[in-house]
């Protein structure tokens, strides 16, 4: 089975190839034959086969080849392709000492347990939202090429997860990163759209180079970047507990990539305005799988994380303060798919926050978990939305209960898993995390109270969005009201196998503490293996016992029932408490309103500040220190300066030395020869007599002068 891991992300890329081609050259409805709209044209089911179709087979054969990894010694399948980089001769420094070695990298596939879960969720996932979007967009002109840009972002997915170094892995990091540009600027018409687009594109550059760099350190250090060779390497090192430690600055360096592909502070504000994209773009790359990537990198990561107590540090502190700061944005949104926008962020920030106190296995199930609750609530907004209108404003929903019955109980579902309720994916995989971090005591204990915070937030402003969309009675207009209706069922049945999976993942993870054996974390074991010894040595705290941990499930669920019972207060009838409390604490509101104002802080700062203002400041020096002055060649500095005294001083100089010396001194010359001339003339009068008389007089010239010499001496 191992030499077929190739056809997993090539697949998907069939798929890209033909729809890119014929599905939009062959297959799309012509603007010209409906009058220069293609909107009333229904596509050729080819192109949802094909997009469909290749995903679903990559998902069976990823299944196939994940139950042969199990069987496998190892638990590890891997394919080498052919040898991409050869490279040349690199300097290195290995075990600390400087020395060449080839930068040679290969084109390899890596399917071990991490890989396994990752390549399960995000063709298993996919496909399900590719099914969705047949019925979402199918009617959208641009539906071929829409379908294509999934399967391209299949393809770099899969290409990331399997990729068995870090720059395979880098190839599938950028590729999202791209297919993220072209997805969210789908409907690039609008300037929002493009404008997020290219927000998204430029703020996950900031994150790629500082995870570049990091990889080209990984490089020097180890003489490799085979994801095994560097864990085996790290696993024979010692711990660094110095800031300034090789294994701390590659960890922060990644982690780097990290906040800006997983949208963590300061690095997150792409994400919701990502929301300009269609719904299950969002659903799929903006929730279940793209902005996962960092999470999984610093998962695979995990023995350097480990080896480096400082870094995981940063990653704790960095995800507890992302989860809260988000949550609490999404407490007062009013647009349905940005409060799932910062829902996201934050969980993102519970993966990470597990990460950050060595619980690689905890981050990577509620990974797997958030993708099937995320995945269901964005699409479930989607159907809302479809319902709508396009309508977004939960303030001007209401009563929707009657009228979309399967989305309504779905997204129950999805609320109900993400707020943390018992026996629902989210309430294993979160209590997992919360309960990995306060056994670890330190640091732990206080990401820990910042997430059991995050969760009573999570549940309340979840329930605020159930309660403000299904609950009351409906807000919008007649005309939105006389077109409300169910989804149809390509779009209803990906929500329900959605819905299943909220609902029955988190089973895989029933802690020991409740009659489990945690089955996700000893399939996992493996992959962190390397990390194991360190995280005892970092973490040596003894453990709390099993009363501890039950009491603190307890306490999880109970602010999850607090919140959802204070979001059905608030907004289970009348939104009264709500406007008066708004009214009591108009600063506290408004700013949460703004989120915090970031976007426009940012403006000032970086894009009118360092951006424009840098770059006004680079052309003012251009002109007026390089160039020297507007134009006109004046005293001043720069080029035009050097032209002013090139021209008016050295030019004059120049011009006076040429005119009164070199010129004067040539006809001085000239003077004296011309009037000699006129003696030299008389002589030279072609009379032989007078050449014979010149020539005695010259001879006894000559014998006087000899006399005279000799009768000195």
């Amino acid at each position: 089975m191992d030499t077929l891991l190739f056809l997993i992300p090539l697949l998907p890329l069939v798929g890209f190839l033909f729809n890119l081609t014929v599905g939009v050259r062959v297959l799309s409805p012509r603007r010209e034959e409906s009058g220069g709209d293609a909107h009333g044209h229904s596509p050729s089911p080819v192109v949802g086969l094909v997009a469909c179709g290749t995903v679903l087979a990559s998902f069976l054969v990823a299944a196939g080849a994940v139950v042969a990894a199990h069987q496998a010694p190892d638990h590890t399948l891997a394919q080498t392709l052919w040898t991409w980089i050869p490279g040349g001769a690199a300097e290195t420094a290995v075990h600390g000492v400087a020395g060449v070695t080839p930068f040679q990298v290969e084109w390899s596939y890596l399917l071990d347990p991490l890989s396994s879960v990752m390549v399960l969720v995000v063709t298993f996932v996919g496909f399900v939202i590719h099914v969705y979007s047949i019925g979402y967009m199918g009617h959208d002109p641009g539906y071929a090429r829409y379908m294509a840009y999934l399967n391209l972002f299949m393809f770099a997915m899969l290409t990331l997860v399997l990729g068995a170094n870090y720059m395979v892995l880098f190839v599938g990091w950028e590729g999202v990163g791209l297919c993220s540009y072209l997805l969210i600027g789908f409907w690039f018409e609008k300037q929002s759209a493009s404008d997020a687009g290219k927000k998204a594109f430029i703020v996950n550059r900031i994150g790629d180079a500082g995870f570049l760099v990091g990889v080209f350190l990984v490089f020097v250090t180890f003489g490799t970047l085979d994801f095994r060779a560097v864990s085996e390497a790290v696993a024979h090192m010692p711990v660094e507990y110095a800031w300034g430690g090789t294994l701390t600055l590659i960890g922060l360096l990644l982690f780097v990539g990290a906040t800006g592909k997983s949208a963590q502070l300061p690095l997150y504000v792409w994400l919701p305005d990502a929301m300009e994209g269609p719904t299950p773009v969002s659903a799929l790359i903006h929730a279940a799988t793209m902005v996962t990537a960092g999470v999984y990198m610093v998962a695979r990561s995990s023995a350097i994380y480990a080896h480096a107590p400082k870094a995981m540090l940063v990653v704790a502190l960095v995800g507890a303060a992302t989860a809260i700061f988000a949550a609490s944005i999404g407490l007062v949104q009013n647009d349905i798919k940005r409060v799932l926008a910062y829902s996201t962020v934050s969980q993102l920030g519970y993966m990470f926050l597990a990460c950050g106190v060595g619980a690689f296995g905890a981050g990577i199930f509620h990974l797997g978990t958030h993708a099937f609750f995320k995945a269901l609530l964005f699409l479930g907004s989607g159907s809302v939305i479809h319902a709508m209108s396009g309508e977004q404003d939960m303030r001007h929903m209401g009563g929707l209960r009657k009228k979309l019955p399967w989305t309504r109980l779905t997204m129950l579902v999805g609320c109900i898993a993400i707020a943390g309720i018992p026996l629902f994916s989210g309430f294993f995989s979160k209590d997992e995390i919360l309960w990995s971090a306060f056994k670890v005591g330190g640091y732990g204990r206080w990401v820990w109270g910042l997430g059991v915070v995050a969760a009573a937030m999570t549940a309340f402003y979840m329930f605020r969005l159930y309660w403000m969309t299904f609950g009351g009675s409906f807000r919008g207009t007649e005309e939105q009201e006389h077109h409300l209706h169910e989804s149809p069922k390509v779009m209803v049945i990906p929500l329900q196998v959605l819905a299943v999976g909220a609902a029955l993942t988190g089973f895989l993870g029933v802690p020991a503490v409740l009659f489990g054996n945690n089955r996700i974390e000893h399939f996992l074991h493996p992959a962190f293996e390397d990390a194991h010894h360190a995280l005892t040595e970092v973490f040596a705290s003894p453990v709390p016992g099993h009363g501890v941990e039950l009491g603190l499930m307890a306490l999880s669920v109970a602010v999850a029932g607090l919140g959802i019972w204070v979001a059905y207060r608030f907004y289970g009838g009348a939104p009264v408490i709500p406007e008066r409390l708004a009214a009591a604490w108009p600063g506290v509101h408004r700013t949460l309103l703004n989120k915090y104002w970031v976007d426009e802080i940012y403006n000032a700062l970086i894009v009118r500040g360092l951006v424009l203002g840098g770059g006004n400041a680079l052309f003012a020096s251009d002109r007026y220190v390089v160039d020297g002055g507007d134009g006109e060649v004046r005293p001043a500095l720069g080029v035009n300066g050097v032209a002013w005294s090139t021209r008016d001083v050295v030019a004059r100089a120049s011009n006076l030395w040429d005119r009164w010396v070199v010129d004067g001194a040539v006809n001085l010359t000239a003077f004296i020869l011309d009037n000699l001339s006129y003696a030299f003339r008389a002589v030279q009068n072609g009379l032989v007599q007078h050449y014979a008389l010149s020539m005695l007089i010259g001879i006894f010239l000559l014998i006087f002068a000899g006399r005279f010499v000799l009768g000195l001496y």
